[in-house]
């Protein structure tokens, strides 16, 4: 009777699964459901902040004019809720996959590469999401066709433009977007076409009961205040950029090194009991 018998040394060199079957080198069925779980609880994460009032935008042209550490907890709570979602997914893709067999080094390399395809697959998840999302919001249009919408960022210029005493009763949304439309125009890096301002004068003029010459006043005052609106909303999409490519950085990096966390604990039997008992 021969007993053999196996050092530590022996024992780091031996495969770390026992399965003797090798599948795809990719398991798509735990890679689709850390993805999805990935993308929903990002975008349920992005919509507490946006109740709460961490939302990364804001159509108002001052949403960040009130507080430097609104800034900064607005991006690290995207930075966190986006490494905690894909940390989750990337984990839950690794305890699911099959075991195979190989060496220690490809079943790591493996491991890695099911967190990163649950970061590339939750990331579409996530856009189609945003897109229905927006989708869902309706858009006003004109008989003809044209949207009537105007820009949300000028919107309170927008305002002060056509109020007026004399007209209380408001201005339609097919001038409004127009004025919008001549207002956007204005605001790059080009000055406003002397047509276009002349039109505008006229357009504000007659919407607002205005004579000419004070409508030339206000239109040349409310173009300056869309240059400095539409400054803000480019710092805006600056902070919404950079942050959003930090989180998605981080957020690649917690599901490769999750997914190897999840794979471990899987291959090595090691689990938190779930079971709620009475003691």
């Amino acid at each position: 009777m021969t007993i053999s018998t196996v050092t530590p040394q022996q024992a780091a060199l031996e495969p770390v699964v026992t399965d003797t079957t090798r599948g795809s080198f990719i398991s798509w069925g735990p890679i689709f459901g850390g993805a999805l779980v990935a993308a929903v609880s990002f975008f349920i994460a992005t919509a507490f902040a946006t109740g709460i009032g961490l939302a990364v935008s804001s159509a108002s042209p001052t949403w960040r004019d009130a507080s430097v550490g609104l800034v900064v907890l607005s991006g690290a709570w995207i930075v966190l809720t986006a490494v905690g979602s894909f940390a989750l997914g990337g984990y839950i893709a690794g305890r699911a996959r099959p075991r195979w067999q190989s060496t220690a080094d490809d079943v790591h390399f493996r491991d890695g590469l099911h967190g990163l395809v649950v970061w590339g697959v939750g990331g579409v998840l996530g856009v189609a999401l945003t897109f229905a999302s927006a989708a869902a919001v309706p858009h006003a249009q004109t008989a003809n066709g044209a949207t009537t919408s105007e820009p949300a960022f000028l919107t309170y210029e927008i305002d002060r433009l056509f109020r007026s005493e004399a007209k209380p009763g408001g201005v339609d949304q097919e001038a409004r977007a127009e004025a919008g439309r001549l207002l956007q125009r204005g605001v790059g890096r080009k000055d406003l076409p002397s047509e276009d301002r002349d039109y505008l004068t006229r357009l504000v003029s007659s919407r607002a009961g205005l004579p000419a010459a004070e409508a030339g006043q206000r239109v040349t005052q409310v173009l300056a205040e869309s240059r400095a609106a539409a400054s803000q909303a480019r710092k805006s999409a600056i902070i919404i950029g950079f942050t959003l490519a930090a989180a998605l950085v981080a957020a690649a990096g917690a599901a490769w090194a999750c997914s190897i966390i999840g794979s471990r604990h899987r291959d090595n039997d090691i689990a938190p009991s779930l079971y709620f008992r009475r003691r």
